[in-house]
């Protein structure tokens, strides 16, 4: 009983202590114009977060997304345009950061590479299923209804 009671005991002092050190960060302030908060998450979410990879900077909790979304705040509030900014980003890393890339030589597989694909797989399920509605039935594999019966029942004879 006593075992018992050191063993609850020292449990419920180690989750006191991890509670203690898994404490959540504060959110950063918002902008205190909210026409440019507005304005900020909306070039937030045209760019895409490199480290989440399928969401944007506006909805990621990265570290990396905070910081280019705070990138973002101070140069809207130098000035820039939303198209500088997107360009700038783009320069800095590459066509992979924006959420809907331009269609253009790079990024043309990108863009109709899974139509393509689609397209070749029908194509290739079409020519499959054509090549064979004009073999002859013996060419196939019979049905063997009465062996299948068999190995169902082992107590069941073939005739």
């Amino acid at each position: 009983m006593a075992d018992r009671l050191l063993s609850r005991g020292l449990i419920t002092c180690a989750l006191v202590l991890l509670s203690f050190f898994a404490s959540a960060k504060e959110a950063a302030p918002a902008a205190d114009d909210p026409v440019l908060e507005a304005r900020m998450l909306s070039i937030a979410s045209e760019l895409r977060c490199l480290v989440c990879q399928n969401q944007t900077i506006a909805d990621s909790h990265a570290d990396l997304a905070q910081d280019l979304r705070r990138q973002v705040r101070e140069m809207l509030q130098r000035g820039d345009t939303d198209a500088q900014i997107i360009d700038f980003m783009t320069a800095r890393y590459g066509d992979f950061v924006l959420y809907r890339p331009p269609v253009k030589a790079t990024t043309i597989i990108l863009w109709f590479g899974p139509g393509l694909l689609l397209v070749g797989g029908l194509a290739g399920l079409v020519w499959v299923l054509r090549k064979r509605s004009r073999m002859s039935a013996d060419r196939f594999d019979p049905d063997d209804d009465e062996s299948d019966a068999s190995r169902a029942e082992p107590g069941a004879r073939s005739t």
